[in-house]
């Protein structure tokens, strides 16, 4: 059962979350736009109506908050956008054109939390963008600006697996942690595309 929440009934299916209620309450006050004690009264008897009437699931995201781990995370990520940021300002000044590409990744979580979070924390670096997820094979597909040699294709790779591992350690379960302890998934050669 969710924290700061209420079993109704003997067979426990309903739940009300103290603060889906409250949020509840809130946009109804402000969908009113006047704050009363009548219409915040009114405002709590709807949120418990509509909580009783159209009941959510219980749902195990599978989210643990490892402290950490999540400083270590927003430290890399800070660190990366600065240096990657340099980067992609070097390459543009350079003036030389640079291969783009299209790469694959495997990922060694196959959890949509984790596959979320790898996506989410690459996109915010420079220099790359996810521009699909797989969830079928967990696979992310990378858009990288630097192709042109094999080798800052596997760097890519390796970058992306890194920030799984980093993020698998903020908010991963323990079996999480584990997997991204083992070796990266092997990546056929011909796991690019020029764009």
């Amino acid at each position: 059962m969710p924290p700061l929440s209420l079993t109704l009934g003997r067979s426990g299916r309903r739940v009300l979350d103290l603060p889906l209620i409250g949020w509840l309450t809130l946009i109804w006050v402000m969908l009113w736009s006047t704050l009363t004690w009548a219409n915040v009264l009114i405002g709590v008897i709807v949120a418990v109506a509509v909580c009783l009437a159209f009941p959510l699931p219980r749902v195990d995201l599978g989210l643990r908050l490892h402290p950490w781990g999540i400083l270590v995370l927003a430290g890399y990520l800070l660190y990366d956008m600065v240096t990657s940021g340099v980067r992609v300002a070097g390459q543009i000044l350079a003036g030389r054109p640079h291969r783009a590409a299209v790469i694959a990744v495997p990922l060694r979580c196959r959890s949509d939390l984790m596959l979320a979070a790898t996506a989410v924390a690459v996109s915010n670096v420079p220099g790359g963008a996810i521009v699909e997820v797989r969830r079928s094979t967990a696979t992310v597909f990378l858009h990288v600006l630097d192709a042109d040699r094999p080798a800052e294709l596997d760097a890519a790779r390796r970058s992306v697996w890194r920030m799984e591992a980093l993020a698998v350690r903020a908010f991963g379960t323990r079996d999480e942690i584990a997997r991204v302890a083992e070796p990266p998934p092997s990546h056929p050669q011909t796991g690019s595309t020029p764009a």
